[in-house]
């Protein structure tokens, strides 16, 4: 998942010299760097680009602030005024320093490791920039949506060409996989989930297989597991990532004859936990989803306090599990 090596500490140390977050993510030689770390220890069969999904409204001219111990900080939007100013020419030249990432990393992987780009789904990116940080309940956004929804569907329009432009850029620096985002698809009820995560999402997919052809998309609607099939369904996407909350039988289960790959779903903190519970949960998610289309991964972003010893044990038992 996201900021894979952050529990690392050659990436503290790395992270240290680049200063801010915002450095770190728009400097190819660092970024590079600190997705390529946990590739080294562990000889993961993917890695993902080191990145964040707020670098798209940085980047569109949006201020965007990372505060220590605060997490994002935005000048928050509050009408579709706000947002006029919000340029994607101008999204270019930060652009361009994230696709040098990818191409720094397709030259320095082997060739048996995919390397995984990304981007924030547009609903979830729009919650930050209305909020101008996360919340608990999305509410700002909600209520921006409720009230003028001519005027958010216009900041939804521009995050899915923008978003679009943004992965298909990553494919040409040499991404194998794309993968997007919606950490806030769950607090929406259906008829907005339809507006707002399943539509704008099915845009971006249809591009990026018109553009990239054989180039597979993974959606993450975290939270909305209920309405996980109808997302596959709409959207088009080529595997799905299931959160924490999705129980293992439904993962094996429901997507039963879907073309689908399911993508998930290990709890981040029993990865800090480790032990006997690690050992026996992830014994459980490969015995129930064995023999069927499967990536192996957490059903979150990994936390900054996880032991590297774990993850090392973690990788060894879905390897000899998946041989057995």
């Amino acid at each position: 998942m996201r900021q894979a090596g952050r529990y690392l500490p050659e990436y503290r140390e790395t992270r240290a010299k680049a200063g801010g977050f915002l450095d770190l993510c728009y400097t190819p030689a660092l970024a590079a760097e600190v997705t390529l770390q946990p590739i080294r220890r562990y000889g993961f069969d993917a890695a993902i680009l080191f990145a964040d999904i707020l670098l798209v409204p940085d980047a569109m001219g949006q201020s965007v602030r990372f505060a220590e111990g605060e997490g994002p900080l935005l000048d928050p939007i509050r009408s579709a005024k706000d947002f006029a100013c919000l340029s994607p020419a101008a999204t270019r030249p930060k652009f361009e320093r994230v696709f040098e990432t990818v191409q720094r990393l397709r030259q320095d992987l082997p060739d048996e490791t995919a390397l995984i780009g990304f981007c924030g789904a547009p609903w979830t990116v729009a919650t930050y920039m209305i909020e101008g940080r996360g919340s608990k309940d999305q509410a700002a956004a909600r209520l921006f949506a409720y009230r003028d929804p001519e005027g958010f569907q216009k900041l939804i329009d521009l995050l899915v060409e923008t978003s679009i432009e943004y992965l298909s850029g990553q494919v040409r620096a040499g991404a194998d996989v794309l993968q997007i985002f919606d950490t806030w698809a769950g607090s929406l009820p259906d008829d907005q989930f339809e507006k707002w995560v399943i539509a704008p999402t099915q845009r971006i997919v249809e591009a990026i297989h018109e553009r990239h052809k054989g180039v597979p998309v993974i959606g993450f609607p975290r939270g909305a597991q209920g309405s996980a099939l109808w997302y596959v369904a709409e959207t088009g996407v080529d595997g799905i990532g299931c959160d924490t909350a999705t129980p293992p039988y439904m993962m094996a289960e429901a997507f039963e004859g879907e073309k689908v790959v399911v993508q998930g779903n290990l709890d981040p903190l029993l990865l800090v936990a480790g032990g006997e519970p690690l050992e026996a949960r992830v014994g459980e998610i490969l015995e129930l989803m064995e023999g069927k289309p499967f990536i192996f991964n957490l059903g979150h972003g990994i936390v900054p306090e996880t032991p590297p010893e774990h993850v090392a044990d973690l990788v060894r038992w879905v390897r000899q599990g998946s041989r057995a």
